[in-house]
């Protein structure tokens, strides 16, 4: 099969859980012999300088070529073409799906505007797979930034719908109408993994600390527990002033971006994950469990699936709305709700200061995630591209292409391919 992966989102790095399970479900389609792609659009340079001191370098990724504005990296049979401006993503887009011809064009949610999962319906339809990761980038439900019926349409009369988990699914079933496969990114390794909980020593961390990700009662409980250590890695959300109201905390320390996670967690005694908005599934939650970490977490979308049913789940209300003003990343203002920060500060106090609870919470946390981890088949994103069928064309959005050349007479067939020779072709970015 030849594969199309789209989103509006860096994959060199890949910066979030959604971009790290999509190249981990090519990497397994290219390990079987199927050809992969991948059109997104390059990581903005502030952002990339920032990360290079920040992080490891990625020296596995191999430059295949760089032609006007794209650069084409290459890395276990995976092909990425990282676009350097975003208002070129949609024709470079069409472009690579008309020279690539995809069995299937897989659109990740990352695409809040939605226009990548419409030009994929007027270039490949019929042959979309919606990736279905983080609900506020959904064109459906209570928790989308863009609600738009012409795109949920599109998504509902796709060839396949994949969503990260159960709670996922059913969000999906809920506003759509649509049935999801529900097929768990395999990002967490085959182990083994290291038991890494320890009550005495460590910092209590949070990954991406931004409004939407709680950052405001991460910073409330480092202000209660200045006897505590706390730890926060930055993220795609973080912003300027995030990083200000970090830095100015004695008791918190600003950690680098790392590429494999056991070197963040290492330093982590507990992990907080305290998300306002509504989450698809919570892959950080999962990989401190993992490794005997105790997670405290709210209970906002599929955290609580991500919990296994563990303890440490604290109830919050969630974001009320989005305002129309944005910060220095794109993101919306949130609102948010009343917070009683003594509930969290409870529940992370009780595994600060009584080891029997840490112990016991941290050896059920491992051995739920380690069930989970091990009912994780790898294989299914293969089994399930390989069984699937085109789907109608009512997919498409209006204004979609003309009707495909097999679907027409001999006589237009011929007359529709004269017309295509008289076209200019694009010159293509084959990394071979």
């Amino acid at each position: 099969m030849r594969i199309l992966l789209t989103a509006n989102a860096s994959y060199v790095p890949p910066r979030g859980g959604a971009t790290r399970s999509n190249l981990v479900w090519l990497e397994i389609l290219a390990s079987d012999g199927h050809v992969c792609r991948v059109v997104a659009p390059a990581l903005a340079s502030s952002i990339a300088g920032r990360q290079a001191q920040e992080e490891e370098t990625e020296p596995e990724w191999r430059r295949a070529s760089a032609s006007a504005g794209i650069d084409c990296l290459t890395r276990g049979g995976v092909a990425i073409y990282a676009v350097a401006e975003r208002s070129r993503l949609v024709a470079v887009l069409r472009d690579q799906i008309r020279e690539f011809q995809p069995d299937w064009v897989l659109v990740s949610s990352e695409d809040v505007g939605h226009v990548l999962l419409g030009e994929a319906a007027r270039s490949a339809s019929g042959r979309i797979v919606y990736l279905a990761h983080t609900p506020q980038f959904f064109p459906f439900g209570p928790a989308s930034w863009n609600p738009d019926p012409e795109a949920t349409e599109i998504v509902r009369r796709a060839a396949g719908v994949i969503a990260i988990g159960q709670h996922t699914a059913a969000y999906v079933r809920e506003h759509t109408g649509r049935e999801a496969a529900v097929m768990h990114p395999p990002i967490y390794g085959g182990g083994p993994f290291p038991n890494l909980a320890r009550f005495d020593r460590g910092l209590v961390t949070m990954i991406n600390p931004c409004a939407v990700k709680g950052i405001s009662i991460f910073l409330a409980l480092a202000d209660r527990l200045p006897q505590h250590a706390f730890g926060a890695l930055p993220g795609w959300g973080t912003t300027t002033k995030d990083r200000n109201e970090l830095e100015r905390r004695p008791n918190i320390s600003l950690l680098p971006n790392v590429r494999n996670i056991e070197r963040f967690l290492e330093q982590t005694r507990v992990l907080l994950m305290p998300s306002l908005w509504y989450e698809g599934f919570g892959l950080s939650v999962m990989e401190a469990m993992l490794r005997g970490i105790p997670a405290v977490a709210s209970d906002s979308g599929g955290l609580a699936e991500a919990k296994r049913g563990t303890g440490s789940i604290v109830p919050v209300a969630g974001i009320e709305r989005f305002e129309a003003v944005f910060d220095e990343h794109g993101m919306p203002k949130p609102v948010l709700p009343e917070i009683d920060i003594g509930i969290w500060a409870a529940a992370l106090e009780k595994l600060l200061t009584d080891r029997k609870h840490y112990e016991i919470e941290s050896e059920r946390s491992r051995q739920a995630a380690l069930g989970f981890v091990r009912s994780i088949r790898p294989e299914r994103i293969v089994e399930f591209l390989t069984a699937l069928e085109p789907a109608g064309r009512s997919a498409e959005p209006p204004g979609g292409e003309p009707p495909r050349a097999e679907a027409l007479s001999p006589e237009k067939r011929a007359l529709l391919l004269k017309r295509l020779r008289a076209k200019p072709t694009s010159a293509g970015h084959d990394p071979s």
